[in-house]
């Protein structure tokens, strides 16, 4: 499977998914936990969906009140955090600390 680029603010965003992988999350929401600005989310967002990675729908929520965009992972967004993130666990593991003992 062809994956987007994970940029940093991608792996931020997906982070907040993985949390509750079946949970709808708002953009709003999601731009207030990860400290993103719309401008850097929505395309995000879009570009995750377009390979599939999140299913998005529109909800209704009161009379007068605009639909509002909602997003969750999908089951194939939710193995790829879940591989991407025991990836770089297993990163930081290999890594060995630096040498602190001794004189500079």
């Amino acid at each position: 499977m062809k994956t987007p680029r994970l940029s940093p603010q991608t792996l931020r965003v997906l982070e907040r998914f993985i949390q509750q992988p079946a949970a709808w999350r708002y953009g709003y929401e999601l731009s207030r936990e990860t400290g993103l600005k719309s401008g850097t989310l929505y395309p995000i967002l879009m570009r995750l969906a377009k390979y599939s990675l999140l299913e998005t729908k529109w909800v209704t929520t009161e009379d007068g009140v605009p639909p509002r965009h909602t997003y969750r992972l999908t089951p194939s967004g939710a193995e790829l955090v879940r591989a991407k993130f025991a990836e770089s666990r297993a990163t930081l593991k290999s890594r060995r600390p630096a040498f602190s003992g001794g004189r500079a």
